[in-house]
């Protein structure tokens, strides 16, 4: 094999990366409901794009376990089940305390500042009642946190489970007084953070999951027939 052939088109693997994530905001957002058939046509018409870009951008998708393919149906967007919440939450909680504790006790006074704002944006955020904003400030905070961490590990699998989450996240936010609580409970954790407390902080990490787990749970079991349209 030569050596030009490992050459990457940087253009392409741009324009990917992006119909990737404008696909993941918009499922994340509601865009596209958790059942919906992803029709590929349709969806180089939305973004503009060719069938290549998509195709692609849909197979990483799957991958992540957003979109799951059925035979003669293609791409739909995924369902999580009740018993799969159960598991994603309990390993959630496990993975961001230790995160927490991580970073109270490694984390640079840069990090430290650096969530703080982001606690900022997402009270700011909660205020406007915008979902896409909402989202948005809350993958910052999640994204602060991981680097705070400094273990590139504990990064990777929260990654791909809060791409999971991505599927429930607005639902959730917008029950009767969630919302509320989830400013109050990320403060905790940031301010744990602040004081250089790792027990504190992971307590609070994991008082956060557990807040948000009761609240999906809850509405699973009320909702069968609906059953993944809640989360934090």
């Amino acid at each position: 094999m030569a050596d030009t052939d490992l050459q990457i088109a940087k253009q392409s693997a741009t324009l990917r990366a992006k119909v990737e994530e404008t696909l993941r905001q918009a499922i994340a957002a509601g865009r596209f409901k958790p059942g919906q058939r992803l029709v590929e046509r349709e969806l180089c018409e939305k973004l503009g794009v060719g069938r290549t870009s998509v195709r692609e951008a849909l197979r990483q998708l799957e991958a992540e376990g957003l979109i799951t393919s059925y035979p003669h149906k293609g791409p739909v967007v995924s369902t999580i089940t009740y018993e799969e919440a159960v598991q994603l939450y309990t390993v959630r909680a496990l993975l961001e305390s230790f995160a927490g504790q991580q970073f109270a006790e490694n984390g640079s006074a840069e990090d430290i500042a650096t969530l703080q704002a982001a606690v900022v944006d997402f009270e700011a955020a909660a205020e406007s009642g915008v979902g896409s904003r909402l989202i948005e400030a809350k993958n910052a905070f999640y994204d602060c946190l991981m680097d705070g961490s400094k273990n590139v590990f504990v990064r990777q699998m929260l990654t791909s489970l809060h791409n999971r989450i991505n599927l429930l996240r607005m639902t959730s936010m917008i029950q009767p007084g969630r919302l509320r609580h989830s400013v109050a409970e990320i403060k905790e954790i940031a301010e744990a953070i602040k004081n250089r407390n790792g027990p504190v902080a992971a307590a609070a990490c994991k008082h956060h999951i557990d807040m948000a787990a009761k609240v999906a749970l809850e509405y699973l079991r009320k909702n069968t027939s609906n059953l993944s349209e809640i989360s934090d």
